[in-house]
């Protein structure tokens, strides 16, 4: 089973602290006003770890695939 992270949209507030910390997996999608998550085979998960653990509004996680 494959580990995925995500966003809750619904809580995030665009401070864009998971791209200054894993930019090879969090963008800010424009069009839509909202961040998303690059779709990858593998993600690096001490990364996104720290991405989850400065997150100010705890909306990243992850979701097993």
């Amino acid at each position: 089973m494959r580990k995925v992270p995500v966003v809750d949209i619904a809580l995030c507030t665009l401070c864009e602290g998971c791209i200054g910390v894993c930019p090879s997996v969090f963008r800010y999608n424009s069009v839509m006003d909202y961040m998303e998550v690059v779709d990858l085979d593998n993600y690096p998960e001490d990364e996104v770890d720290e991405a989850i653990r400065d997150c100010p509004e705890d909306c990243i996680s992850w979701e097993n695939e």
